[in-house]
């Protein structure tokens, strides 16, 4: 990127001032400029930002992130020409959680020899070949910390993400003699990409069946049973619950920040992934907990056709980030510094907080309401916290996402889950200053309709 270049006659001292004056000036236009709406919108962000400071009061990074975010929200209230900016929160893109991985600086370097990594094995005696040993034994300590999954008698199996274990295990679980394929369903809403990933390569071996709760097929079948739900964020358990039936359990965000531990899942086949456990989601890295020895070597199998393996590189880096995790929690009483998760389960609230505030507001959109449940993890009652908002649009609007991409907010329409197009998924886990312009992009909206 080209340096813009600056005359040498201004000092620093000159910038400075300058910058004095300009935000002076930025707050002065605002106060002068602000209609009786708007201050009304800005006392309710005023409020919200109250809220946060007294919430993470003595948090060695808040006051950071609220000088960022009221930035951001003044700089986007005042736009030259009323301009507002695309804001698009279709994809669920983790990067809330980089402000917490920058802070912890080195922790989670890695250094990788140019001579290692090499080979395409890793240990030949484990069903999953190319299985790191150190990220195996990070994935059975965090489980271990947390809480939320028995390792115990299992087989670990390493993807590429969830979506290639998903692919995996819908063709360990299908059988090649069957006279037809098997169905794959899930209770709507379910996560918007099963049908696709089911009928994408048009597979001989299993199919797309389309929701569990209205399926009535005899014979085999394969249920995905998502849990906390993506998009709506509930708990979810298998709803065909028929002899014939094999189960997947997806829990990418069974991780305290989202929901409340109530236990170890404790599942024939169970899926985790980094990107949502840490919000590492370009080391692209998920795992699988098998209990069947046939079932983990077929997963392997179709990893091996697809991917000849996966990346050592990111298994080494996925393991230090666990790691870190794991120190993290383990070592809060004595560093005095709060875990990831505490750090996580923070922002989370301090977020939803502010989301039911905002639609409180008005009456145009709604939200779920989630009961609190006792974390085994906490050790006290928590409220549930989805990674993504499933939001309703009420009255006459029939369309919810053409509704808001009209107001330049892009989100994932309700009829890709299964459920009406009245709904839409938004992402609750983008940056600081994408969340705060959410917040008042949504206030406006309520304002001018």
């Amino acid at each position: 990127m080209a340096k813009l270049a600056v005359p040498s006659m201004f000092s620093m001292r000159h910038f400075l001032v300058l910058s004095l004056a300009l935000n002076v000036s930025l707050i002065l236009r605002t106060t002068y400029y602000e209609s009786e709406e708007g201050s009304k919108r800005f006392c309710l962000k005023k409020k919200m930002m109250a809220d946060a400071d007294s919430e993470r009061e003595g948090h060695f990074i808040h006051k950071a992130r609220l000088a960022i975010s009221t930035t951001f929200s003044l700089v986007n209230s005042t736009r030259s020409g009323g301009k507002e900016r695309v804001i698009n929160l279709d994809h669920g893109d983790p990067t809330m959680y980089e402000r917490f991985w920058r802070l912890r600086g080195d922790k989670t370097t890695i250094i990788i020899p140019g001579w290692q990594s090499m080979s395409y094995l890793s240990d030949t005696s484990n069903i999953c070949w190319f299985l790191e040993a150190e990220f195996a034994k990070e994935v059975v300590r965090l489980h271990k910390v947390v809480g939320n999954a028995v390792t115990e008698g299992r087989h670990i199996v390493v993807g590429t993400g969830s979506s290639q274990l998903i692919l995996a295990a819908l063709y360990a679980l299908s059988s090649p003699d069957a006279h037809e394929p098997i169905s794959v369903v899930s209770a709507a809403p379910y996560y918007s990409s099963y049908p696709s990933m089911a009928d994408y390569q048009k597979s001989g071996l299993y199919k797309w069946a389309g929701d569990a709760e209205s399926f009535d097929k005899e014979g085999p079948y394969i249920e995905l049973v998502t849990s906390p739900n993506n998009p709506d964020g509930f708990r979810r358990r298998s709803m065909v619950n028929r002899s014939q039936g094999l189960l997947i359990h997806d829990l990418a965000y069974y991780w305290p920040q989202y929901t409340p531990i109530s236990s170890p899942s404790d599942h024939d086949l169970t899926l985790f992934t980094v990107s949502k456990s840490t919000g590492h989601a370009g080391m692209r890295i998920g795992w699988a907990l098998v209990k069947d020895k046939e079932v983990a070597k077929k997963m392997t199998k179709f990893i091996e056709l697809n991917t000849i393996g996966v990346s050592k590189d990111s298994q080494l880096r996925a393991a230090k980030v666990l790691k870190a995790v794991s120190d993290s929690c383990e070592q809060e009483n004595s560093k005095n510094e709060e875990s990831f998760f505490k750090y996580s389960y923070k922002l989370m609230a301090q977020r939803w907080k502010q989301l039911r505030e905002v639609v409180e507001a008005g009456e145009l959109f709604t939200l779920p309401q989630f009961s609190p449940a006792f974390c085994t993890f906490f050790g006290q009652e928590m409220d549930p916290q989805p990674a993504f908002m499933w939001l309703k649009c009420e009255g006459d609007i029939e369309d919810c996402e053409s509704f808001l991409r009209g107001h330049k907010v892009l989100t994932r329409s309700g009829k890709h889950f299964g459920a009406s197009p009245k709904y839409v998924r938004i992402s609750m886990l983008d940056t600081d200053e994408t969340f705060i312009q959410l917040i008042d992009r949504l206030l406006a909206i309520q304002e001018r309709e």
